[in-house]
Protein backbone atom coordinates (compact mmCIF):
# COMPACT_ATOMS: atom_id res chain seq x y z
CA UNK A 1 0.00 0.00 0.00
CA UNK A 2 3.11 2.62 -0.52
CA UNK A 3 0.68 4.46 -2.96
CA UNK A 4 -1.60 4.84 -0.85
CA UNK A 5 0.87 6.33 1.82
CA UNK A 6 2.33 8.64 -0.93
CA UNK A 7 -1.17 9.66 -2.00
CA UNK A 8 -1.80 10.94 1.38
CA UNK A 9 1.46 13.01 1.07
CA UNK A 10 0.56 15.23 -1.58
CA UNK A 11 -1.19 18.75 -1.04
CA UNK A 12 -4.32 20.25 -2.55
CA UNK A 13 -2.43 22.50 -4.27
CA UNK A 14 -0.37 19.49 -6.52
CA UNK A 15 -3.85 17.89 -6.80
CA UNK A 16 -5.53 21.34 -8.01
CA UNK A 17 -2.42 21.17 -10.73
CA UNK A 18 -2.89 17.66 -11.61
CA UNK A 19 -6.47 18.57 -11.90
CA UNK A 20 -5.98 21.33 -14.25
CA UNK A 21 -3.78 19.53 -16.57
CA UNK A 22 -5.78 16.72 -17.19
CA UNK A 23 -8.91 18.52 -17.65
CA UNK A 24 -7.02 20.59 -20.15
CA UNK A 25 -6.09 17.62 -22.25
CA UNK A 26 -9.75 16.43 -21.74
CA UNK A 27 -10.96 19.61 -23.20
CA UNK A 28 -9.17 19.41 -26.30
CA UNK A 29 -9.84 16.19 -26.83
CA UNK A 30 -13.64 16.96 -26.65
CA UNK A 31 -13.65 20.28 -28.73
CA UNK A 32 -11.89 18.10 -31.73
CA UNK A 33 -15.37 17.26 -32.21
CA UNK A 34 -17.31 20.54 -31.84
CA UNK A 35 -20.21 19.76 -33.31
CA UNK A 36 -20.63 17.03 -30.58
CA UNK A 37 -20.05 19.70 -27.58
CA UNK A 38 -22.66 21.51 -29.30
CA UNK A 39 -25.07 19.30 -29.59
CA UNK A 40 -24.81 17.91 -25.83
CA UNK A 41 -25.02 21.41 -24.81
CA UNK A 42 -28.09 22.38 -26.35
CA UNK A 43 -29.73 18.77 -25.86
CA UNK A 44 -29.29 19.41 -22.03
CA UNK A 45 -30.77 22.96 -22.43
CA UNK A 46 -34.16 21.34 -24.46
CA UNK A 47 -34.31 18.61 -22.07
CA UNK A 48 -33.86 21.36 -18.91
CA UNK A 49 -36.93 23.36 -21.19
CA UNK A 50 -38.91 20.39 -21.21
CA UNK A 51 -38.97 20.68 -17.41
CA UNK A 52 -39.82 24.37 -17.64
CA UNK A 53 -42.67 23.61 -20.00
CA UNK A 54 -44.03 21.13 -17.58
CA UNK A 55 -44.14 23.51 -14.87
CA UNK A 56 -46.00 26.02 -17.17
CA UNK A 57 -48.69 23.35 -17.82
CA UNK A 58 -48.87 22.58 -14.27
CA UNK A 59 -49.19 25.84 -12.81
CA UNK A 60 -51.08 26.90 -15.61
CA UNK A 61 -54.38 24.19 -13.78
CA UNK A 62 -52.73 24.38 -10.21
CA UNK A 63 -52.07 28.22 -8.78
CA UNK A 64 -50.13 26.80 -5.99
CA UNK A 65 -48.92 23.20 -4.71
CA UNK A 66 -49.04 23.02 -0.87
CA UNK A 67 -48.29 26.80 -0.50
CA UNK A 68 -45.75 27.11 -3.12
CA UNK A 69 -46.78 29.40 -6.12
CA UNK A 70 -45.33 29.18 -9.59
CA UNK A 71 -42.35 31.42 -9.21
CA UNK A 72 -41.44 29.59 -5.60
CA UNK A 73 -41.12 26.05 -7.69
CA UNK A 74 -39.05 27.79 -9.90
CA UNK A 75 -37.03 29.03 -7.53
CA UNK A 76 -36.50 25.71 -6.55
CA UNK A 77 -36.24 24.32 -9.93
CA UNK A 78 -33.21 26.49 -10.84
CA UNK A 79 -31.71 25.81 -7.32
CA UNK A 80 -31.73 22.08 -8.30
CA UNK A 81 -30.54 22.35 -11.61
CA UNK A 82 -27.39 24.08 -10.47
CA UNK A 83 -26.78 21.82 -7.70
CA UNK A 84 -26.64 18.68 -9.84
CA UNK A 85 -24.25 20.59 -12.49
CA UNK A 86 -21.29 19.37 -10.83
CA UNK A 87 -22.36 15.56 -10.37
CA UNK A 88 -23.01 15.70 -13.99
CA UNK A 89 -19.78 17.63 -15.12
CA UNK A 90 -17.08 16.23 -12.47
CA UNK A 91 -18.43 12.71 -11.40
CA UNK A 92 -19.94 11.60 -14.60
CA UNK A 93 -17.29 8.85 -14.84
CA UNK A 94 -18.63 6.69 -11.83
CA UNK A 95 -20.65 5.30 -14.56
CA UNK A 96 -17.72 3.80 -16.16
CA UNK A 97 -16.43 2.48 -12.72
CA UNK A 98 -18.83 -0.97 -13.07
CA UNK A 99 -16.69 -1.39 -16.58
CA UNK A 100 -13.83 -0.93 -15.34
CA UNK A 101 -14.16 -3.14 -12.45
CA UNK A 102 -15.68 -5.81 -14.33
CA UNK A 103 -13.03 -5.92 -17.49
CA UNK A 104 -10.03 -5.41 -14.67
CA UNK A 105 -8.88 -2.37 -16.29
CA UNK A 106 -9.54 -0.16 -13.08
CA UNK A 107 -6.02 -2.10 -11.99
CA UNK A 108 -4.45 1.18 -13.50
CA UNK A 109 -5.59 3.29 -11.06
CA UNK A 110 -3.91 1.68 -8.18
CA UNK A 111 -0.36 1.97 -9.35
CA UNK A 112 0.06 5.67 -9.19
CA UNK A 113 1.21 7.26 -6.30
CA UNK A 114 -1.97 9.57 -6.17
CA UNK A 115 -5.23 9.64 -4.60
CA UNK A 116 -7.36 6.62 -6.38
CA UNK A 117 -10.56 8.13 -6.26
CA UNK A 118 -9.30 11.61 -7.25
CA UNK A 119 -7.39 9.87 -10.47
CA UNK A 120 -10.40 8.46 -11.51
CA UNK A 121 -13.00 11.06 -11.29
CA UNK A 122 -11.01 13.91 -12.72
CA UNK A 123 -10.09 11.74 -15.73
CA UNK A 124 -13.68 12.79 -17.41
CA UNK A 125 -15.22 16.07 -17.52
CA UNK A 126 -18.70 16.03 -19.36
CA UNK A 127 -19.49 19.09 -21.04
CA UNK A 128 -23.66 18.78 -21.04
CA UNK A 129 -23.55 19.61 -17.83
CA UNK A 130 -22.54 23.13 -18.58
CA UNK A 131 -25.95 23.74 -20.16
CA UNK A 132 -27.75 22.54 -17.28
CA UNK A 133 -25.60 24.76 -15.50
CA UNK A 134 -26.64 27.81 -18.27
CA UNK A 135 -30.65 27.02 -17.95
CA UNK A 136 -30.10 26.87 -14.12
CA UNK A 137 -28.77 30.12 -13.67
CA UNK A 138 -31.15 31.79 -15.96
CA UNK A 139 -34.29 30.02 -14.29
CA UNK A 140 -32.71 30.91 -10.58
CA UNK A 141 -31.90 34.04 -11.72
CA UNK A 142 -35.62 34.91 -12.92
CA UNK A 143 -37.34 33.51 -10.08
CA UNK A 144 -35.07 34.93 -7.42
CA UNK A 145 -36.29 38.47 -9.26
CA UNK A 146 -40.13 37.74 -8.67
CA UNK A 147 -39.78 36.44 -5.76
CA UNK A 148 -38.07 39.82 -4.26
CA UNK A 149 -35.43 38.05 -2.45
CA UNK A 150 -32.46 41.14 -2.04
CA UNK A 151 -29.44 41.03 -3.81
CA UNK A 152 -27.10 41.81 -1.05
CA UNK A 153 -23.33 40.49 0.43
CA UNK A 154 -24.80 38.28 3.03
CA UNK A 155 -27.73 36.30 0.75
CA UNK A 156 -24.99 36.15 -2.37
CA UNK A 157 -22.71 34.34 -0.18
CA UNK A 158 -24.94 32.09 1.30
CA UNK A 159 -26.37 31.25 -2.61
CA UNK A 160 -22.58 30.03 -3.02
CA UNK A 161 -22.48 28.56 -0.02
CA UNK A 162 -25.48 25.98 0.21
CA UNK A 163 -25.91 25.74 -3.63
CA UNK A 164 -22.28 24.15 -3.33
CA UNK A 165 -22.80 21.92 -0.38
CA UNK A 166 -26.31 20.94 -1.40
CA UNK A 167 -24.52 19.73 -4.72
CA UNK A 168 -22.69 17.57 -2.46
CA UNK A 169 -25.60 15.22 -1.35
CA UNK A 170 -26.50 13.86 -5.18
CA UNK A 171 -22.28 13.38 -5.70
CA UNK A 172 -22.16 11.43 -2.03
CA UNK A 173 -25.63 8.97 -3.74
CA UNK A 174 -23.78 8.41 -6.90
CA UNK A 175 -20.48 7.93 -5.04
CA UNK A 176 -22.18 5.53 -3.03
CA UNK A 177 -24.20 3.35 -5.94
CA UNK A 178 -21.16 3.31 -8.00
CA UNK A 179 -18.73 1.77 -5.43
CA UNK A 180 -21.71 -0.88 -4.85
CA UNK A 181 -19.82 -2.55 -8.11
CA UNK A 182 -17.28 -3.95 -6.03
CA UNK A 183 -19.46 -6.06 -4.57
CA UNK A 184 -22.62 -6.05 -6.94
CA UNK A 185 -22.12 -7.55 -10.18
CA UNK A 186 -25.32 -5.73 -12.03
CA UNK A 187 -24.79 -2.69 -10.46
CA UNK A 188 -25.80 -0.48 -13.00
CA UNK A 189 -29.35 -1.00 -12.05
CA UNK A 190 -28.40 0.64 -8.32
CA UNK A 191 -27.21 3.76 -10.02
CA UNK A 192 -30.17 3.88 -12.22
CA UNK A 193 -32.56 3.82 -9.30
CA UNK A 194 -30.57 6.53 -7.08
CA UNK A 195 -30.09 8.74 -10.31
CA UNK A 196 -33.67 9.06 -11.15
CA UNK A 197 -34.39 10.18 -7.76
CA UNK A 198 -32.71 13.50 -9.03
CA UNK A 199 -36.60 14.39 -10.19
CA UNK A 200 -37.66 14.44 -6.55
CA UNK A 201 -35.28 17.01 -5.60
CA UNK A 202 -37.24 19.39 -8.22
CA UNK A 203 -40.21 19.42 -5.52
CA UNK A 204 -40.73 20.46 -2.28
CA UNK A 205 -40.51 17.58 0.04
CA UNK A 206 -43.88 18.93 1.99
CA UNK A 207 -45.88 17.62 -0.45
CA UNK A 208 -45.15 13.49 0.14
CA UNK A 209 -46.66 11.88 3.34
CA UNK A 210 -44.24 11.40 6.40
CA UNK A 211 -42.67 8.38 4.98
CA UNK A 212 -41.38 9.11 1.93
CA UNK A 213 -40.25 12.39 3.86
CA UNK A 214 -37.95 10.98 5.77
CA UNK A 215 -36.72 8.34 3.03
CA UNK A 216 -35.79 11.53 1.42
CA UNK A 217 -34.55 13.30 3.90
CA UNK A 218 -32.59 10.71 6.08
CA UNK A 219 -32.41 7.32 4.14
CA UNK A 220 -31.38 9.07 0.70
CA UNK A 221 -31.15 12.47 0.86
CA UNK A 222 -33.15 14.16 -2.44
CA UNK A 223 -34.67 16.81 0.05
CA UNK A 224 -31.03 18.51 0.75
CA UNK A 225 -30.20 18.83 -2.71
CA UNK A 226 -32.53 21.42 -2.90
CA UNK A 227 -35.69 21.92 -0.93
CA UNK A 228 -33.74 22.47 2.63
CA UNK A 229 -31.37 25.14 1.61
CA UNK A 230 -33.35 27.06 -0.46
CA UNK A 231 -35.62 27.49 2.15
CA UNK A 232 -32.90 30.05 3.82
CA UNK A 233 -34.09 32.71 0.99
CA UNK A 234 -37.79 31.69 0.71
CA UNK A 235 -38.60 31.73 3.78
CA UNK A 236 -35.58 34.17 5.65
CA UNK A 237 -38.14 34.13 8.99
CA UNK A 238 -39.24 30.67 9.08
CA UNK A 239 -35.66 28.89 8.72
CA UNK A 240 -35.93 25.03 9.63
CA UNK A 241 -33.01 23.77 11.60
CA UNK A 242 -31.83 21.11 9.00
CA UNK A 243 -31.52 23.84 6.32
CA UNK A 244 -29.03 25.56 8.48
CA UNK A 245 -27.09 22.61 9.22
CA UNK A 246 -27.33 21.27 5.47
CA UNK A 247 -23.94 22.91 4.61
CA UNK A 248 -22.26 20.23 7.15
CA UNK A 249 -24.35 17.38 6.42
CA UNK A 250 -23.52 17.31 2.67
CA UNK A 251 -20.13 17.44 4.23
CA UNK A 252 -20.43 14.50 6.12
CA UNK A 253 -22.78 12.78 3.30
CA UNK A 254 -19.69 13.35 0.37
CA UNK A 255 -17.23 11.92 3.03
CA UNK A 256 -18.85 8.90 4.34
CA UNK A 257 -19.37 7.97 0.43
CA UNK A 258 -15.48 8.96 -0.17
CA UNK A 259 -14.71 6.10 1.79
CA UNK A 260 -17.19 3.64 0.96
CA UNK A 261 -15.81 4.29 -2.15
CA UNK A 262 -12.61 3.81 -1.26
CA UNK A 263 -13.58 0.53 1.17
CA UNK A 264 -14.57 -1.01 -2.69
CA UNK A 265 -11.05 0.11 -3.70
CA UNK A 266 -9.06 -1.87 -1.01
CA UNK A 267 -11.17 -4.62 -1.31
CA UNK A 268 -10.65 -4.85 -4.99
CA UNK A 269 -6.63 -4.01 -4.39
CA UNK A 270 -6.26 -6.69 -2.04
CA UNK A 271 -8.31 -9.70 -4.01
CA UNK A 272 -7.45 -8.53 -7.43
CA UNK A 273 -11.12 -9.13 -8.39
Amino acid sequence: MDNVQKSRKRGFLFYISIYRKILVQDLKTRMSYRSDFIISTLGMIMTDLSGFVTFMILFHNFPAINGWDYHHMLFLYGFSLIALTPVQCFFDNNWNLRFMVRSGDFIKYCFRPINVFFYFISEVFDVKGIGQFIFGMGTFIYAWNHIGIPVTFVTVVRAVLFLSTASLFMIAIMNAAAATCFWIINSGYVMVIMFRFKDFAKYPASIFNRVFRFIFTFLIPIAFVAYYPSLVFVTPDHVPLLSWLSPFIGVLFFYLSYRFWMLGVRRYDFTGS
